[in-house]
């Protein structure tokens, strides 16, 4: 595990998956991220890569040929992300592509993510680069959960998600057998910048957002007003979920999405897919803050 801090923030990252497991007040001890109870839910932050969600059959092709990548891709849970550089205010881990690797993604590659502490927030800025004069294929996105309620006083229902617009936008369904979208939505956010925190609220999987207006998102105590948020500017879609029960809640930024039951399995035509040319680099960030009434 590899730790920094500034005068205000503290946070911790693991080796493994590069997974941002701590965030904690410097000068109270306020822990703002889920435990990963393995009870539960045994993850703090898992990173997306290459694929977002699951693929149908756990299966893509890719120039006629059948490869075959678990639920969110291979960088969660993987022991060979290596850090790359730390610095008295940021960490940055990368995994290369290896002989293991273009077995069942067939791309070299060189995926960097990096923690930057300024101030009260955490950048968390993503880099890929194609390593080949071809182009490569991709989806990426995080996947952070965050305690609630925070403080032992308070109860679930005491927490809404605000939005930084009015929206009005549908959730996108999952198959929960299968964990694939069924094109079928649901009203969620009718002339509405909330949602309102219940246990129950993650019964049929992820709220899942394509078209909000929104680039930030707070998670808010009506006892003790905003205490984190996500601001994913690079992002077009966005999840949100829980373990139904859990005291927690995953704001997830996204560049792709799970596969659609009627997919036709081709990685260059998924939906929301990157394409990123030959010896070119892609760069993505999305911001945490948690607010400064939290950290004294």
């Amino acid at each position: 595990m590899y730790t920094i801090q500034n005068d205000t923030l503290k946070i911790s990252v693991k080796k493994i998956g590069a997974e941002l497991c701590q965030i904690s007040s410097v000068k109270n001890n306020t822990q703002f991220m889920w435990d990963a109870n393995p009870k539960v839910w045994g993850s703090y932050a898992p990173n997306l890569f290459p694929i977002i969600g699951a693929l149908k059959d756990n299966t893509y092709f890719f120039e006629n040929k059948k490869y075959a990548l678990p639920k969110h891709g291979f960088i969660r849970h993987n022991g060979n992300i290596a850090l790359h550089e730390q610095n008295q205010d940021s960490l940055t881990f990368k995994l290369s592509y290896d002989v293991d690797l273009l077995k069942i993604y067939p791309f070299k590659f060189e995926f960097y993510i990096t923690y930057k502490l300024v101030d009260n927030t955490i950048e968390v800025i993503h880099n890929i680069k194609n390593c080949d004069i071809n182009p490569m294929y991709f989806s990426l996105g995080g996947h952070p959960a965050f305690k609630c309620p925070l403080y032992d006083d308070e109860k679930y229902n005491d927490y809404i998600l605000e939005f930084d617009h009015i929206e009005n936008s549908e959730t996108h369904l999952i198959n929960a057998d299968n964990g694939l979208a069924n094109s079928k939505t649901r009203p969620c956010l009718e002339n509405s910048n909330h949602i309102q925190l219940e246990y129950n609220l993650f019964n049929d999987d992820a709220l899942i957002f394509k078209d909000l207006k929104s680039k930030r998102i707070t998670l808010k105590s009506k006892l003790r007003g905003e205490i984190v948020s996500v601001s994913y500017n690079d992002f077009p879609y966005l999840g949100i979920w829980a373990k139904p029960n859990a005291n927690y809640v995953c704001i997830e930024p996204w560049l792709g999405i799970a596969d659609n039951e009627n997919t036709n399995q081709e990685l260059t035509t998924k939906e929301g897919v990157i394409k990123l040319n030959g010896n070119d680099t892609f760069t993505a960030s999305y911001t945490i803050e948690i607010h400064n009434k939290h950290l004294s």
